[in-house]
């Protein structure tokens, strides 16, 4: 059960010390419980509050006789994050002065918060819906600039308002459909079977539209893959540790050093990736090597990016330069302080580097980051995690509409279009959270911190 008439807190800062530590405050007691403690400067505004302000005076703590500066920044109406009279009080990030503050906080009645309790509130009281709800959560662990970019917009309501207009809609076209079933034997039609198949078919590729948008963003939840490929001794291990920065994987002259695959967490210009190394491409009867060989085809199909090396002299010498069928790769010279580019047949489709003089590491990595994030800006702004929760509720909203349209066409009856429209209405309404269970609730909820 969700307790909404009590007053809740907890801190909303990250543990441990800071320059500033909040601790957050709400429910329908919050001025009661503030006025034991708090003494602000200006005792007539805090009397008188009726709309949000920042408030700064002294909070007394309890059994030590001393007093800290505290600004509290009150919101005593409705029109708060959470719907309820809600506070936030800023002071020093010192763990025993938050630490005492939220204990003569639970003194005088207040309860601890639980995981995600803000927010719920927020949403229990229409000031968010579900996909917005689940962006608040997006935002704090978001790994990259684009992650944070696509909750921000679904923060915003990007996807929400467009789900909120079908929605209504769908209720006026449903009004309509019942309305003619009223006046069935004044043979009334309150809307044309033209003008219903248009109105249902285009909500259903609109919805097709988002379905397409929530698997590709389901593919792109974890970090993008970033496979290193090419033939033996090509550079490619040396490239693998210049692009880190450190000494990750073995190198040698000789061809083969490489068996296994490596991998490493990156972030390039803000776009979050994995780098992996891999085994030369080599025909060989060594059964390690044949091993090696297929984890570096596993990876190869795995990868969001391929970056085929071929060193700088097998180029000079007529060796063709590795091409992939991988949809997305680079073309990268390696070794290219061997020999001048105007030496070789330099092709602009081709990055040349150099890991020993640096020339092109910072170009490639610029390239990629913007490969990866050409790629995933021009994705629908929804979540991965939304996605996933969202997909089936769209795959049963699209079928219902292709009934509805199919049945139209047939001439089928009204009360059976209607039952197929309202079964899209009520899956939109588990989407944006109209409809709701506790366990779906409990399920989202609980991944949140305690605080937000």
């Amino acid at each position: 059960m969700f307790l909404l008439n009590d007053t809740i807190a907890a801190l909303a800062t990250a543990a441990g010390s800071g320059g500033r530590g909040i601790i957050r405050c709400s429910g329908p007691n919050v001025v009661n419980v503030l006025n034991r403690r708090f003494v602000p400067q200006d005792e007539t505004a805090w009397e008188t509050c009726s709309n949000a302000r920042r408030h700064t005076g002294l909070w007394h703590l309890k059994d030590t006789g001393r007093q800290v500066h505290l600004d509290v920044y009150l919101w005593p109406n409705r029109r708060s994050y959470t719907g309820q009279p809600q506070a936030e009080l800023h002071t020093v990030g010192s763990p025993p002065i938050l630490e005492t503050i939220l204990g003569d906080l639970f003194e005088a009645g207040v309860r601890p918060a639980q995981a995600g309790e803000f927010t719920l509130r927020a949403f229990l009281a229409g000031r968010v819906d579900l996909l917005q709800a689940e962006a608040v959560l997006g935002v704090i662990d978001a790994a990259d600039h684009l992650e944070l970019q696509t909750a921000l917009a679904q923060l915003a309501g990007g996807i929400s308002h467009r789900l909120t207009e079908l929605r209504v809609e769908f209720l006026d076209l449903l009004a309509d459909l019942e309305a003619g079933l009223d006046f069935t034997e004044e043979g009334l039609e309150f809307v044309s079977r033209d003008v219903l198949v248009e109105r249902v078919l285009s909500a259903r590729n609109e919805l097709q539209r988002l379905l397409a948008s929530t698997e590709t963003r389901t593919r792109h939840a974890a970090r993008s893959r970033v496979v290193i490929a090419g033939p033996p001794n090509a550079g490619k291990s040396t490239l693998f540790n210049a692009l880190l920065g450190r000494s990750a994987a073995l190198v040698s002259p000789i061809a083969g050093t490489t068996r296994d695959y490596l991998t490493a967490e990156v972030d390039w210009h803000g776009v979050a990736l994995e780098l992996v190394d891999t085994a030369g491409l080599e025909e060989t009867h060594d059964a390690i090597l044949q091993v090696a060989l297929q984890l570096r085809a596993g990876q190869i199909q795995q990868a969001d990016l391929v970056l085929h090396c071929t060193a700088a002299d097998d180029a000079r010498d007529g060796h063709p330069i590795a091409h992939s069928d991988s949809p997305q790769a680079l073309h990268v010279i390696t070794k290219a302080d061997l020999f001048p580019i105007s030496d070789l047949a330099e092709s602009s489709s081709c990055i040349w580097i150099s890991a020993v003089t640096g020339q092109g590491i910072e170009s490639l990595k610029s390239q990629v980051a913007k490969l990866l994030s050409a790629e995933q800006e021009g994705e629908s702004h929804i979540l991965g995690s939304s996605a996933a929760r969202c997909r089936d509720s769209l795959e049963h909203a699209i079928a219902a509409l292709s009934r509805a349209a199919e049945l139209a066409n047939a001439g089928g009856g009204d009360e059976f279009l209607a039952t197929d429209v309202r079964e899209a209405l009520d899956e939109l309404g588990r989407i944006t959270g109209a409809l709701y269970t506790d366990d779906l609730l409990d399920r989202i909820f609980s991944k949140f911190c305690i605080g937000k």
